[in-house]
C-alpha cells in the first residue's frame, strides 16, 4: 500500500504541481504519512468540498498545459460530450438486456378475454301515471322505500318521469311499467311497455 499510494486529487495536484516546479499549496500533505497522522494540513483538506478539489485541480491542470486555443477548447469539449454518449449508449443497452432478461424469467400471466361492450339491458321501472294530459305523454311517479343504514328506519321516497305513450292508452291513476329508451324529447327518456292495473 505504501508503495504505491491511491490516486486522489491531492496526490494529482501534488504531481501536477511537482511537474510545474511549483511548490504544493500548504492545504494539500506533503507525504501520505503525514495526512495519517492527522496534521493540520490534512484536516483543512479534509473540510474543504469536493468541488473545490476538483477545481484546484482543473487550475493546476490549465497551469501546466498553457493557455488553450478555441478550436482545441471545442475539440476537447466534442470529445468529451463523445464519450459520454458512447457510455450512455453501453449503459441503455446494458438495462435494455437486463429488463429482456427480467421480463423473460417473469411467469406467463395468460390475458382475461375482455366483455365486448354491447348496448346492455335497459332499465325498467313499475309506477303510478299522475298525469296524462301532455299528448302521447304520460308523467309516472315511482316509489322507493330503503331502510336506513344508521337507524333501520324505513324511508319512503318517489321520483317522477316523463314517458311516451304511443297511442294515449294510458290515463291517470292506472299502474304501468315504463322502459328505458332514447331520448324522444327533452324530458322524455322512456316509454310506456304495458298497462298493469287501471285506475277504478
Amino acid at each position: 500500500m505504501a508503495e504505491n499510494p491511491e490516486e486522489t486529487p491531492e496526490n494529482i495536484v501534488e504531481a501536477v504541481a511537482s511537474a510545474s516546479g511549483d511548490e504544493p499549496s500548504e492545504a494539500v500533505s506533503a507525504t501520505p504519512d503525514e495526512g495519517a497522522a492527522g496534521e493540520t494540513p490534512a484536516t483543512t483538506e479534509d473540510a474543504s468540498s469536493r468541488r473545490e478539489r476538483n477545481a484546484q485541480a482543473r487550475k493546476a491542470k490549465a497551469k501546466l498545459a498553457g493557455p488553450r486555443t478555441l478550436e482545441e477548447r471545442l475539440a476537447e469539449r466534442k470529445a468529451h460530450r463523445a464519450t459520454n454518449a458512447r457510455q450512455r449508449t453501453a449503459y441503455r443497452a446494458k438495462q435494455k438486456a437486463k429488463r429482456a432478461a427480467a421480463r423473460e424469467a417473469a411467469p406467463v400471466v395468460e390475458e382475461q378475454p375482455r366483455h365486448e361492450h354491447g348496448p346492455g339491458r335497459p332499465k325498467v321501472r313499475q309506477g303510478v301515471v299522475i298525469s296524462d294530459k301532455g299528448d302521447k305523454t304520460i308523467i309516472v311517479r315511482i316509489d322507493f322505500a330503503r331502510r336506513h343504514k344508521r337507524y333501520q328506519k324505513i324511508l319512503r321516497s318517489s321520483s317522477t318521469l316523463s314517458a311516451h305513450d304511443e297511442s294515449n292508452d294510458a290515463n291517470a291513476g292506472d299502474t304501468v311499467r315504463v322502459q328505458e329508451c332514447r331520448p324522444m324529447s327533452r324530458t322524455k327518456r322512456w316509454r310506456l311497455v304495458e298497462i298493469l292495473e287501471r285506475a277504478r
